[in-house]
């Protein structure tokens, strides 16, 4: 099976070859194996180099001359190191793209805090109007990068090396549990370790791959259904989602338990993908202890 980058990469190519109003702008990442592409398409394929300002400015840009830009990079870069850029030149100019991201919080562990970008989402969370992908399956993520095609919405697609080990497709919050004690909520690639987490235990367990917007009625019928105590799993900055829960919520009373990325210290640690999963709580260990000592408090 394909990892999620090569599913997006093989995508964006069928994408290319289909629609002549599509461009794709990268910053050196992913441009060797878009060379194919490129030969075919020399003016829709964009190599800006490691200039990831202008990466953005330049896809809002095709944007403005009405080609729908996809625009390419890792996250700490595409996001953290151009913001102002998506600020501006996306938001503010109310053109439409899809920036999609490749290494999520931290699955270049071994390259350092240089290529770790836990707080994307809520940076794209802090402007209106933007839709975020985080799919946990490389069938999900083929399926919502081709849904973000059409049309001249502002998408970030957020891909990972992490995945679940099935896809499922559903729109929202999709309910793979049922039970009566609470409710636990995994985004993304969390999912196959929340269910190993929580197994044995009388929760409902929600799923979702497009997390903004928020499901508000789903996450709000799921918890009058249940126990309205929230756990809300998240693989990138922990609580980015806290403030939707609350305001779905706002009139039941309510529990809510953040996990994700901490963020009470950086962890400064090299090492593996696994490494990090223990320092931020995000195994199945470390999350079968904080559910089950959350929901019995």
């Amino acid at each position: 099976m394909p990892s999620m980058r090569e599913a997006f990469l093989s995508t964006t190519e069928e994408i290319l070859d289909a629609d002549p109003d599509v461009a794709v702008v990268l910053a050196d990442i992913s441009a060797a194996q878009l060379a194919g592409a490129a030969r075919r398409h020399p003016d829709r394929v964009i190599n800006v180099g490691i200039r990831e300002q202008l990466l953005v400015s330049a896809g809002a840009g095709l944007a403005l001359a009405g080609l729908r830009p996809i625009v390419h990079t890792f996250p700490s870069f595409l996001v953290e190191r151009a913001f102002e850029q998506i600020k501006l030149d996306f938001s503010h100019q109310e053109a439409g793209g899809v920036l999609v991201s490749y290494g999520a919080s931290y699955d270049m562990a071994a390259e350092g805090r240089t290529h770790q970008s836990p707080g994307d989402v809520a940076l794209i969370d802090s402007l209106p109007g933007w839709t975020v992908h985080v799919p946990g399956h490389p069938d999900e993520a083929r399926r919502l990068l081709l849904e973000s095609i059409p049309g001249d919405g502002r998408i970030y697609l957020r891909l990972s090396a992490q995945e679940n080990a099935s896809p499922h497709l559903g729109v929202g919050f999709t309910r793979l549990r049922e039970g009566a004690r609470g409710v636990v909520v995994a985004v993304g690639p969390v999912l196959d370790r929340v269910l190993r987490a929580t197994a044995g235990l009388d929760v409902t367990v929600l799923y979702a791959s497009t997390i903004r917007p928020f499901d508000a009625a789903g996450l709000r019928a799921a918890a009058l259904a249940a126990a309205p105590d929230v756990v809300l799993v998240e693989p990138y900055l922990a609580g980015t989602s806290a403030h939707w829960v609350a305001e779905a919520l706002s009139d039941v009373p309510h529990r809510l338990r953040s996990l994700g990325v901490r963020r009470d210290t950086e962890v400064r640690t090299y090492g593996g993908i696994a490494d990090h999963d223990l320092a931020h709580g995000l195994d199945v260990g470390s999350l079968a202890l904080s559910i089950k000592d959350f929901l019995q408090g």
